[in-house]
């Protein structure tokens, strides 16, 4: 048969053809073309050639040890395979910040959809540390699609478009479960979105799912609620290994872990496991900041009023907060625009319009100054502790100090204040805290929504049994200590008095901002992360109060008188926490600071085991190299001193 010149159309032939099994014709009378081909040599390299008896190519890193090759090799035939699978932009974005993400969208490098693959795909190989309650698959691949549709039209909403976020299992969220971690509410599937879940997916997040917590958010561990405790991710990178390899327990070698912190605790994992970009947590006493500390990421707690708490489940109406936990401080800044704002269905949020804003390249802190809380106070005849609480580590005293000392040496004015009535706030929160609680878990009757009790004796019986089987110890005992706070005889005593003295803690701060101070620098936490088998020795109670004594103050200072001024006051405060927890990060450098849970921003922390890294390398960026994207900047004049105003936002990071 004669050979077609390439650019020649196939030769044709009319006929009938039959099939193989010759039976029948197939398309009688219609031409059938046959294409026929060309064969075109290519020469094949004789380096590339088959070999005899040569052994195959290796397929991992285990084969390139095993027949001693090098190393470096095995990385690089990976990496080439991941590429060739296209994974490796996916897995690479994961560790980039808000706004690089947004950027590589916008120009095409990465799709929302492949983002939503690599974050589903290591939700599921890090479910050991139990960070998420329920995984919305489904709805969070269909809103990659939607997402990847508008930049294809080029038609983006905002920097979250295609960005996968997570949402505290406390937040209501129209067709996925919300349970608090809890048996009252299994299989509860609100009929709305809470505002901040509204604002998010407006702004065109793809919502991966609803983070672990303790129950009802009442704890500071992240290991009371039914699904099971949190486990903090740095539990399996090579510094905590070698940390706790000296005091092992064979006999608990299982409980070995430490805690994330809590409640927030399933939020902080799942940022700081690089499952999501952002998580919402709410913090009623340092539920956001200190699971922020223990897992080594940015927490920040927005002024009361500032956020929105429409479809927040309520724990304590009056100090409720939702959180913003991201890994750095930008990405706050980012999701804080995206939220902050007033809300018709929210009567408490501020009227003040707030503006979104960018973070400075390079921060300014001689015009600064800063409060350090006095370590002790001799107002009366017995000294009161004020910040130097029980249970302070020697590490996080050295630290407190470097990082004091950081601020003087960038030109910052650090100056001694005091609080005198500190001590004062974890009692009074216990007081207020129960009472609200006492009322808010009231309306889990069984009837009109949540679990409900088969029996049926009474209405009574049935209520008592339906809050027996809903709620754990936890819960029940604070509804109790709750209603004997308000009965008659002891609502004068013991609520009335709580109030009075909540409002000498915020006059103490109203004080200190007044006296011309901008920020108060003071940890967040007692220790490092313990191990959870520590942990469990001492009930809830106890622990809450031990976690909370440094942040809880916060949480009961600041209500409507102390929200004044306009949105630069607000901007400006920003401005000053992310400078501080920009200076904070640098602390990862003091080798107490890495005891149990060392910075993410470091290289050397990256050792995760293949079951969470699904067998690809998990390196954190260096903080170093990368310092000037992460240090907020301030131009002359951008920072306005008010001091009739106070911060707006607290926050808290390891």
């Amino acid at each position: 048969m004669a050979e077609r010149a390439r650019g020649e159309p196939p030769k044709q032939r009319t006929g009938t053809r039959t099939s193989r099994a010759g039976s029948r014709p197939i398309l009688p009378g219609v031409p059938v073309p046959i294409p026929i081909p060309v064969p075109v040599p290519v020469p094949v390299p004789s380096s590339l050639a088959p070999q005899p008896n040569a052994r195959p190519a290796p397929r991992c890193r285990r084969q390139w040890r095993r027949w001693g090759l090098p190393q470096d090799g095995g990385a690089q035939a990976l990496r080439r395979r991941r590429r060739r699978s296209g994974g490796g932009r996916g897995e690479a974005m994961l560790r980039a910040s808000l706004r690089q993400v947004s950027a590589a969208l916008k120009e095409g490098q990465v799709t929302p959809t492949e983002l939503c693959h690599k974050c589903l795909a290591l939700i599921k190989s890090t479910k050991l540390l139990n960070a998420y309650i329920t995984v919305a698959e489904e709805t969070a691949l269909k809103q990659a699609e939607e997402s990847e549709e508008r930049y294809r039209r080029g038609q983006p909403l905002g920097v979250l478009d295609g960005i996968p976020v997570a949402v505290k299992d406390n937040f209501n969220t129209a067709g996925i479960e919300t349970t608090c971690a809890s048996n009252m509410l299994k299989g509860y599937i609100p009929p709305y979105n809470a505002t901040v879940v509204q604002k998010l997916q407006d702004q065109g997040a793809v919502l991966l799912g609803k983070t672990n917590l303790d129950e009802f958010a009442m704890g500071s561990g992240s290991t009371d609620g039914v699904f099971g405790p949190v486990r903090n991710p740095w539990s399996y990178s090579r510094q905590y290994k070698e940390k706790s390899a000296p005091k092992s327990d064979p006999e608990h070698e299982e409980f070995k872990w430490v805690i994330t912190g809590g409640s927030s605790g399933g939020s902080a994992a799942a940022v700081s496991s690089f499952t999501c970009f952002a998580a919402l947590g709410s913090d009623t006493g340092g539920s956001t900041r200190n699971p922020a500390a223990h897992c080594g990421v940015v927490g920040l707690k927005p002024t009361y009023g500032l956020i929105s708490r429409h479809g927040l489940i309520p724990l304590v109406n009056s100090m409720d907060v939702p959180g913003i936990l991201t890994r750095c401080v930008d990405d706050a800044a980012v999701v804080l625009g995206s939220l902050a704002g007033h809300d018709p269905k929210d009567s408490t949020t501020i009227q003040d319009a707030f503006q979104p804003f960018e973070l400075p390249n390079m921060p300014d802190v001689s015009k600064l100054c800063i409060g350090i809380p006095k370590l002790s106070s001799v107002a009366t005849d017995n000294p009161k502790q004020e910040y130097n609480a029980p249970g302070l580590s020697s590490e996080i005293l050295a630290v407190w100090s470097k990082a004091a000392d950081l601020f003087k040496n960038a030109g910052a004015k650090v100056i001694e204040v005091s609080l005198p009535h500190t001590p004062y706030s974890i009692v009074c929160y216990h007081v207020l805290c129960t009472a609200e609680v006492a009322s808010n878990m009231a309306r889990f009757d069984g009837l009109e929504y949540g679990h409900r009790s088969d029996v049926n004796e009474s209405t009574e019986s049935m209520y008592a049994a339906t809050r027996q089987e809903g709620f754990n110890d936890v819960v029940r005992g604070r509804i109790l200590s709750g209603n004997y706070f308000l009965l008659k005889q002891n609502y004068e005593d013991y609520f009335v008095k709580a109030q009075k003295v909540r409002r000498l803690i915020a006059n103490d701060f109203v004080k200190v901002f007044r006296s011309g101070v901008d920020i108060l620098l003071t940890p967040t936490t007692l220790s490092d992360a313990v191990p959870y088998i520590e942990f469990i020795k001492e009930d809830n109670r106890t622990r809450s109060t031990q976690d909370d004594i440094l942040t809880q103050a916060a949480n009961m200072a600041v209500f409507s008188q102390l929200i004044t001024g306009g949105e630069d006051t607000a901007q400006s405060c920003v401005r000053f926490i992310a400078s501080l927890v920009c200076i904070l990060l640098e602390l990862s450098e003091i080798p107490c600071w890495q005891l149990w849970v060392p910075s993410p921003q470091r290289e050397e922390a990256a050792d995760f085991p293949p079951a969470l890294g699904s067998g690809s390398s998990c390196s954190f960026r260096n903080l170093r190299e990368e310092k000037n994207s992460l240090l907020p900047q301030t131009k002359p004049g951008d920072i306005k001193h008010n001091s009739n105003t106070t911060p707006r936002v607290h926050a808290g990071t390891a």
